[in-house]
């Protein structure tokens, strides 16, 4: 491991994760384990790269040096961002698989058995085949979800990353619910978002701003295309912000003109969700009792709506598709997992279908603490109501570097 101090995090924190990864591969008798997955090889080796549709796998050995395998041009990757010392880059013209197979061949582990994540959106079925046709003489043996045990819990230099993530999203936040007016496209909101996302210090989210004004609002995971927001309309926007792959994400709501009793009904539901969520949420709260607690109350309205999905998610690292760590903890009936200290969550009392036609979200990233819990936020979580007439106020006349420093 080369010891280098121009990482995401100090040298020790990845020690430690290797660490904690041995002891459970060694608890699962294995040898070796072959990681794919872009967030996994981001939270044991701070690499990253937009170009993770190529193959790429970091192979750990119980008591060897770890070995990076990525396409030659990501080698660049390994060396400018990690600790990793031994690299076997392919080319174009190479065999991804075949370099693998014959890595762990020359490291001692053909024979040995080897974990490897089976259910890895980039690790697809026809190159798993031509693993398991290749090595021979070992087993391979399914081990995913070895490496998100350790991510369940963020360290204290992780929630520090994420509070930057959180300046982020806040930023973008309050640009589109100021932006978010009649005569204004979806696109013009989605616009400030992603200015002030950046401005403030973000990176490029997983997932992009999610916009969807008037009707379009129950078109799920709808975001932008360009339609002009009408007067009276209001205006859905779930907003995800980015710092060193590391997320928090947010909902909130505009209203154009008078806000009706359906709609401040389904905001009092929606706060009274989370505060009462926030009351009790602490280490050993059942999974399933959270998400009871939220569901509960959502599905205790008189304006048409419903929560459609789970009630939250656990969140942290993330790559596109999706900035949603849900394959480890999602907040679902059923799941009898204790809260623990350091896990994150994107909590959602969102509501579907007030008045039968409109969608509405507040929604709060929280982290669970040792004796409750916190928001990662301090925006407004009531709906915001422009008046008639009201118009845009460009956000990046307002943003200064003062306010950008000051976000980080």
């Amino acid at each position: 491991m080369r010891a280098r101090d121009d990482m995401t995090f100090p040298i020790a924190e990845y020690e430690r994760r290797l660490g904690e990864l041995r002891t459970r591969m060694e608890k699962r008798g294995l040898d070796a384990v072959v990681i794919t997955d872009p967030e996994n090889l981001m939270y044991l080796t701070d690499y990253q790269t937009t170009g993770y549709s190529f193959f790429q796998a970091l192979v750990v050995p119980l008591d060897d040096e770890p070995v990076m395998i990525t396409r030659a041009m990501e080698e660049s990757n390994v060396i400018a961002r990690t600790w990793v010392e031994r690299t076997r880059p392919y080319p174009d013209t190479g065999d991804a698989i075949q370099e693998l197979v014959l890595t762990l061949n020359q490291s001692g582990l053909g024979t040995k058995r080897v974990g490897y994540e089976r259910n890895s959106y980039f690790f697809p079925a026809y190159q798993q085949d031509r693993v398991h046709t290749s090595f021979q003489h070992g087993v391979l043996m399914d081990c995913f979800g070895i490496v998100e045990a350790g991510r369940a819990r963020k360290s204290d230099v992780e929630i520090e990353v994420m509070r930057k993530a959180a300046a982020a999203t806040q930023a973008g936040m309050a640009a589109g619910l100021a932006a978010a007016v009649p005569g204004n496209t979806e696109n013009e909101v989605a616009a400030e978002i992603s200015a002030a996302m950046f401005r403030a210090g973000g990176e490029f989210p997983a997932v992009m701003p999610y916009v969807a004004s008037g009707p379009r609002s129950m078109i799920g995971h709808a975001t932008w295309e360009g339609r002009t927001i009408e007067p009276g309309e209001h205006v859905f926007l779930e907003v995800g912000g980015c710092y060193r792959r590391y997320h928090t994400a947010m909902m909130r709501t505009a209203v154009n003109g008078e806000l009706s009793d359906s709609m401040w009904q389904a905001q009092e539901r929606m706060k009274l969700a989370l505060a009462e969520l926030k009351s009790v949420m602490r280490p050993g709260l059942t999974v399933s009792d959270a998400d009871s607690i939220v569901r509960r109350v959502i599905s205790d309205n008189n304006v048409q709506a419903r929560l459609v999905t789970r009630s939250g998610y656990s969140i942290g690292i993330a790559f596109p598709p999706s900035w949603d760590e849900g394959y480890i903890l999602s907040l679902n009936p059923g799941d009898f997992n204790a809260l623990e200290p350091g896990m994150t969550f994107h909590v959602i009392p969102w509501m579907w279908g007030v008045d039968g036609d409109k969608t509405v979200g507040i929604s709060d990233t929280i982290r669970v603490t040792e004796d409750g819990c916190e928001s990662f936020f301090t925006l407004e979580e009531d709906f915001t109501v422009h008046e008639s007439g009201a118009v845009l106020t460009p956000v990046t006349s307002t943003l200064t570097d003062a306010d950008t420093e000051e976000a980080l």
